[in-house]
């Protein structure tokens, strides 16, 4: 969680909206363990679809994640959105090959090294493009 709560702060510290922030939470369990699986699907889709950039981490095995990933790839080309695929190079070989060989051309995948390197790499992509 100390990689993710470290991307979080550094989003939000760049002027973005982490709609999943309350999911690093200590007491995340409690407070989503009181909605239905139906609550969460919905909830989860109506994030996805409003969102401009999905920033996922894929270093562990989650079938939420490639789902994320896959639905707003497959919506790409009609909402413009994108994807930055993360994940922790020392877990390479743990990480789904569909996660390393991604090459939708709307998705940056980035296997980073520790977590500066990563911090270091979503400033670069999400930095303002000068004359923009």
């Amino acid at each position: 969680m100390g990689v993710a709560r470290s991307l979080a702060d550094a989003l939000e510290g760049m002027g973005h909206t982490v709609l999943t922030r309350h999911l690093l939470e200590d007491d995340v369990e409690t407070a989503e363990s009181a909605l239905t699986e139906r609550d969460v699907f919905e909830r989860d889709i109506r994030w996805l679809e409003s969102a401009d950039l999905l920033v996922a981490e894929a270093s562990g095995s989650s079938y939420g994640v490639g789902f994320e990933v896959g639905y707003v790839l497959g919506r790409s080309a009609v909402t413009g959105q994108r994807v930055l695929l993360l994940y922790d190079s020392a877990r390479r070989q743990l990480v789904s090959r569909l996660i390393c060989g991604n090459s939708h051309p709307a998705c940056t995948t980035y296997s980073y090294r520790d977590g500066a390197d990563l911090l270091r790499f979503v400033a670069t992509f999400l930095a303002p493009v000068p004359g923009c």
